[in-house]
């Protein structure tokens, strides 16, 4: 599998918890940007042309808030430079406060066939101190606007206030708009996003209780047909999320746009973060790339592992050996004895355990930490 990624910076207001490169102040540059990166996508098909992509993903930013022809305009250029599965998946995230009637024809038209949609909470209350700029009518008539096609919905949990009742409220809401998968995740508070306030004010739940409304909302997502399939994902079946699947099976992926990361032939490498610096670099004919390395051997095994482990499926010890020539045990032998009572194994495959997988971090904490020296610089 092999996946392109679009980064579109734009948004209406930014939303308080938000750490990402977005703009909510320049949508006059959409246009000029968005010529931008159909250039980018231009430069980088001749050396992607023996390359096939399974999924797109539109993300940002609010992908949905610039005019809906410069989503089609993105994918025809797609279209013309890559070549693309028969049944490749396409998501737009979008936000229900910018949608209406004639962009999701325009996104039909475009070849969009799945929708993420960021809810994040059915409480007003929560969405206005997010900073976000809908409420939960908006969201359902987004969900109207979609009816029969395949959407995702956002939902966020530590928030201000936030208890089980409003969870469940908020699944639920979900569950009866349609809506085939559903991410639900811990709020993270990074330092300098406006919420950062709130989390040093001690306002906020604490791991603890994120940790209990997790199990509870994993509960109620069950009920419903929900299968956790990834950490922080949960599906209907056969509607997992393909182009986060290549994530996890640390597939191959080209990212385009100011910030956009990608994974390409055993090279890691991310565009700069920079609206002005990225523009001028690809009007010049030049990359705008400024970070790239080489993954090393030890570190591309850990990442296997922690990648793999993240999900239900867990990470194959045949395809372990397969891809490094070496076992799992021999290359992780402290780390495999300290976390074997969270572990599971059907001879082949390697997981965690269902109970234990919401604190997989500190379970894969001892893998990080039997990397050799020389593999993490």
């Amino acid at each position: 599998m092999a996946g392109i990624y679009i980064h579109v910076p734009f948004c209406r207001h930014k939303c308080s918890y938000c750490d990402f490169v977005s703009f909510p102040d320049k949508i006059d540059y959409a246009e000029a940007y968005m010529a931008c990166l159909y250039k980018e996508l231009k430069m980088r098909g001749e050396e992607l042309k023996d390359y096939t992509f399974d999924t797109v993903y539109f993300g940002g930013g609010t992908p949905s808030y610039i005019p809906p022809k410069l989503i089609l305009g993105a994918m025809n250029r797609i279209r013309e430079c890559f070549t693309l599965t028969k049944d490749a998946e396409v998501t737009l995230e979008l936000n229900p406060g910018t949608i209406g009637e004639n962009k999701i024809k325009t996104y039909k038209q475009a070849g969009i066939n799945r929708f993420s949609i960021g809810l994040q909470t059915a409480i007003d209350s929560q969405l206005e101190d997010l900073g976000r700029i809908h409420n939960a009518r908006d969201y359902v008539y987004a969900t109207k606007l979609l009816s029969g096609e395949n959407f995702s919905t956002d939902v966020m949990l530590g928030l201000k206030g936030q208890t089980k009742e409003d969870i469940r409220k908020t699944i639920e809401l979900a569950h009866a708009c349609g809506s085939k998968h559903i991410s639900m995740y811990a709020l993270t508070v990074e330092d300098g996003a406006p919420i950062y306030t709130d989390y040093l004010n001690g306002e906020l739940p604490d791991s603890d209780e994120v940790a209990e409304f997790y199990d509870y909302g994993m509960g109620l997502l069950k009920e419903k047909g929900y299968e956790r399939y990834e950490v922080s994902n949960f599906a209907l079946q056969g509607y997992e999320s393909k182009h986060n699947l290549n994530y996890w099976k640390r597939g191959e992926y080209i990212g385009f746009g100011v910030s956009a990361s990608s994974f390409m032939r055993g090279k890691r490498f991310t565009n700069t973060f920079s609206l002005d610096e990225y523009m001028k670099c690809i009007i010049s004919g030049h990359y705008a790339a400024v970070t790239s390395e080489e993954v090393s051997k030890p570190i591309a095994k850990f990442e296997f592992l922690m990648l793999g482990l993240r999900t239900k499926y867990g990470v194959s010890a045949k395809e372990y050996e397969k891809q490094f020539g070496s076992k799992i045990g021999e290359d992780f032998p402290i780390a495999v004895k300290k976390s074997l009572q969270y572990l599971e194994s059907d001879g082949d495959k390697l997981k965690i355990k269902d109970e234990y997988l919401y604190v997989q971090n500190s379970i894969l904490m001892p893998f990080m930490e039997e990397i050799p020296e020389e593999g993490k610089e």
